[in-house]
């Protein structure tokens, strides 16, 4: 299953939508008895039987039925999450490499993961702008991650049981004020502007999706390849993550985990890119979909 966040002009209020093929089912008219779930993080929430069941209702659909992709406006499948978004950073030892040589520093591979947060706040959608206020940063920076979904509240995850916790996965963007990064001398600030985590288009189920670690990363500017990896080369891999993160803190169903990003990004090329207004980036993990975002400068 696919799950995404839509809306239907000349009505904007997003709704939930399942995607099939090169149609989006409105989770409203699918035909349930019951009050069908507004949102996906309520789908999320009301856990396994309420999946199966919207399960039911998308095979009982008939083909035409819900509406041509190409009409409905996407927005990011949790538009608002419950709590910040957690983050990895340097969970590729390519990109840890970069990092620190771009800041003259010793090279530092984790021992453990390196988490961070980004502000509720900074999520926008799949082909949104994203805006950039230049009296803010001048250093805005891409980062392509594969990002899991909690599908069940819990703490003290085995590894062995952490797969079993997630109910799908995601494209995720971590754009990045580099300079508010050396700046503040953490990365919240600099991870946490307004509009500086694209996500979506969809929400691919853990069961559809397959394997985490078996899935390609590439992030495109302005139709130019950037980064290209795999996540088989993460550092940590997404059960050790639950599994690490969820010692002595408690998981929520909806929570969105991003798992970190591969080698390529701007800070550590030679010389160094960032992105200016005007520049698309290209966002795509393999079995998910692709993210289409110009920078727009603003003055706020």
């Amino acid at each position: 299953m696919k799950y995404a966040t839509f809306s239907l002009p000349p009505d904007t209020a997003p709704r939930l939508g399942i995607v099939r093929g090169d149609r989006m089912l409105d989770a409203a008219a699918l035909g349930s008895a019951d009050r069908p779930p507004a949102t996906l993080l309520e789908l999320i929430q009301q856990g396994p039987d309420a999946w199966e069941r919207m399960r039911r209702l998308v095979d009982r659909a008939g083909s035409d039925a819900g509406h041509p992709i190409a009409q409905v406006r996407w927005y990011a499948p949790i538009p608002r999450p419950a709590k910040n978004v957690f983050c990895l950073g340097r969970n590729y030892v390519a990109h840890a490499e970069e990092a620190a040589r771009a800041r003259g520093q010793d090279v530092k591979i984790p021992t453990i993961p390196v988490i961070f947060t980004k502000a509720p706040t900074t999520v926008c959608g799949p082909f949104d702008e994203i805006p950039v206020d230049r009296g803010v940063t001048r250093q805005v920076d891409w980062e392509v991650e594969l990002a899991a979904v909690m599908g069940r509240t819990a703490r003290n995850i085995s590894r062995e049981n952490a797969l079993s916790h997630v109910f799908g996965y995601t494209v995720l963007n971590d754009v990045s004020a580099r300079d508010l990064q050396q700046q503040h001398l953490q990365w919240f600030k600099g991870k946490s502007l307004d509009g500086f985590c694209p996500m979506g288009p969809c929400v691919v189920t853990a069961d559809e999706f397959g394997d985490p670690q078996s899935k390609r990363l590439q992030l495109r500017i302005n139709g130019v390849s950037k980064q290209d990896a795999s996540t088989a080369k993460m550092i940590f891999p997404v059960d050790v993550i639950i599994e690490w993160l969820s010692k002595g803190l408690t998981l929520e169903a909806g929570d969105i985990i991003a798992t970190g990003t591969p080698e390529g990004v701007g800070m550590g090329r030679t010389p160094q890119e960032f992105l200016a207004d005007g520049d698309v980036m290209e966002t795509e993990v393999e079995g998910i979909g692709v993210l289409r975002n110009r920078i727009r400068d603003v003055n706020c």
